[in-house]
């Protein structure tokens, strides 16, 4: 059993080939062969967002915080707000994030598959996030 106390890993700021806007990533984890999940907590600035991108075994998403922005490709953008679930399916094309005027946290799951849990692609162009 492990317990990894919060602060015991440094923030990490979220890329900008991977994120567009001011994210910041703590707590990470993954869990150890043969478990394939892993996470972290996601916190977006307001107009902060990922670019798109799938999970080859699909991601859930638990909102703590702020009110945000979720969307499958060419589906509609979707509120959502603190306690609720989202779970994406495998190698649905997504994005998700904070609204234009509120910050958005999350703890983000997803497992892995032949060693990797996500595909980034594009960014999310100032037009698909304000549709």
């Amino acid at each position: 059993m492990t317990v990894t106390h919060p602060g015991a890993q440094p923030s990490a700021v979220g890329p900008a080939e991977n994120f567009t806007g001011s994210v910041r990533v703590d707590s990470r984890f993954q869990g150890t062969a043969p478990a394939r999940i892993g996470g972290g907590i996601v916190t977006f600035e307001p107009g902060a967002r990922t670019a798109w991108h799938t999970h080859p075994l699909g991601q859930t998403l638990i909102v703590t915080a702020g009110v945000g922005l979720v969307q499958a490709w060419d589906g509609p953008v979707q509120e959502i707000r603190p306690g609720d679930i989202v779970w994406i399916p495998p190698n649905v094309k997504h994005w998700h994030g904070a609204t234009t005027t509120n910050g958005m946290a999350h703890i983000a799951f997803s497992e892995s598959l032949d060693g990797r849990s996500v595909a980034w692609m594009e960014t999310v162009t100032d037009d698909q996030y304000r549709r």
